[in-house]
């Protein structure tokens, strides 16, 4: 008698061996095999999708800013050469800006953004160091003619820095900081108040070490002293607070301001966040929502390229300072650079040379914590409401500070560079 599958039975009633000589698998463990497979089939195809979904979402977050790049096209003669390949110069901006329902809360919104910090990242061709200078807001800089949006332009003029952001955006700081530096930007971030805050918040927090307590009303701050940590509006009031901590001074603030960066970006790159899906997507989505750049940084393949470039330069080997500077002789509350200090840094940084730096801040723009200025002026800086300072003397033509060398000119002076003064902001704020 045979069986209904067709395989004679066995005295013990199990179906025989199959034609090819090996035992025959039984009807329903083969339906088990085949919906296991069908199963898996599935859930493959449901992830892959729910992958491709979350990655273009979080691609689509990024603004990319074709505007800048298409203005400074048009300058492209002016603009300084690329010295050492392999080498990026990537400028961060962070603007503050008061449109919008979260960035009304810290003033008025005149319609035009200044840049509130800005940070100049060198990454060297070997990716073994990275430096970041911060250039000082109140900088008196001449400001190049630029294309308005509304497609009108600006006059040249003698100002503080932050103004060409006011002026004209992106392209206008860009140029500024390269008639000042020499060096040739590759690509530009943008980040503003609000998305400041959904990053730190993505991370869960910044942890900061306070040695006195804090009451800052214009940052709408008040902290206890201590190991503590802060969470989005209070991390932005900890980095644009200015008279409620230390000595009030802009310098020391743009070293708060590269401690917690650094506290940040660590906690970004941290195991516990690259390695746990749960942590990643939200920061991932917050880090992507918060910034405008240029082409070439406007997906996330790109930011995820740089971030693992930087992930892997040793933290000692990461630099921060601020860019030489001391009280601007025809105002006490404007800069100006200290040279040849600073061209000497320009000259580092364009030839891709290592920079000395210290490890601590100098509080040396002859600002007390009370704001006034060592002549006994106000501290005019416009933090409080967004508005324009008054114009500060521009000097005459045999004043004019002198303009830096060409970066095609002479090889790096042979001289040994000054020891310039930085943070330990790579390691973070309690580090």
């Amino acid at each position: 008698m045979a069986h209904s599958s067709g395989a004679p039975l066995r005295p013990s009633g199990q179906p025989g061996p199959a034609p090819d000589g090996g035992p025959r698998v039984p009807r329903w463990r083969r339906r088990w095999v085949r919906r296991l497979l069908l199963g898996l089939a599935v859930l493959l195809v449901a992830v892959t999708t729910l992958t491709w979904v979350l990655y273009a979402r979080l691609d689509g977050n990024i603004t990319t800013d074709t505007r800048t790049a298409n203005e400074l096209a048009q300058y492209e003669r002016e603009r300084p050469t690329a010295l050492v390949a392999g080498a990026q110069n990537i400028l961060i901006i962070g603007s503050d800006t008061r449109g919008g329902a979260e960035n009304g809360k810290y003033g008025t919104d005149s319609g035009t953004q200044r840049s509130d910090t800005t940070i100049l990242l060198h990454l060297a061709a070997n990716r073994k160091s990275a430096t970041a200078v911060s250039m000082p807001r109140d900088l008196m800089a001449k400001i190049p003619s630029c294309r308005k949006p509304d497609g009108s332009y600006t006059n040249e003029h003698f100002a503080q820095f932050n103004w060409a952001f006011e002026d004209a955006g992106a392209a206008c700081t860009i140029r500024t900081l390269e008639n000042i530096t020499r060096v040739r930007v590759d690509h530009h971030i943008i980040v503003d108040f609000a998305s400041f805050k959904r990053l730190v918040d993505a991370v869960d927090g910044v942890e900061v070490c306070l040695k006195k307590p804090m009451d800052d009303p214009d940052a709408r701050l008040k902290l206890p002293a201590g190991r503590q940590v802060l969470h989005g509006e209070a991390a932005l009031g900890y980095v644009r607070a200015r008279y409620g901590l230390g000595d009030g001074s802009d310098t020391e603030r743009m070293g708060r301001q590269q401690e917690f960066l650094g506290a940040l970006f660590q906690e970004m790159r941290s195991d516990g966040v690259l390695l746990n899906p749960t942590r990643l997507y939200p920061v991932l989505d917050a880090a992507t929502k918060s910034l405008t750049t240029d082409a070439g940084l406007d997906s996330l393949r790109k930011m995820y390229d740089l971030v693992r470039t930087v992930r892997n330069i040793p933290t000692d080997h990461v630099q921060f300072l601020t860019v030489p500077r001391r009280p601007y002789q025809y105002n006490a509350n404007r800069d100006e650079l200290v040279q040849p200090d600073a061209d000497r840094l320009f000259e580092l940084l364009r030839y891709d040379r290592p920079v000395p730096v210290t490890a601590h801040v100098r509080p040396a723009d002859g600002k007390n914590a009370d704001g006034r200025t060592a002549h006994g002026g106000e501290a005019d800086d416009g933090d409080s409401d967004g508005k324009r300072p008054a114009r500060p003397r521009e000097p005459g033509p045999s004043e004019a500070p002198a303009e830096a060398p060409s970066p095609d000119s002479a090889s790096p002076s042979p001289t040994a560079p000054p020891t310039y003064e930085g943070t330990t902001a790579a390691r973070g704020i309690c580090g």
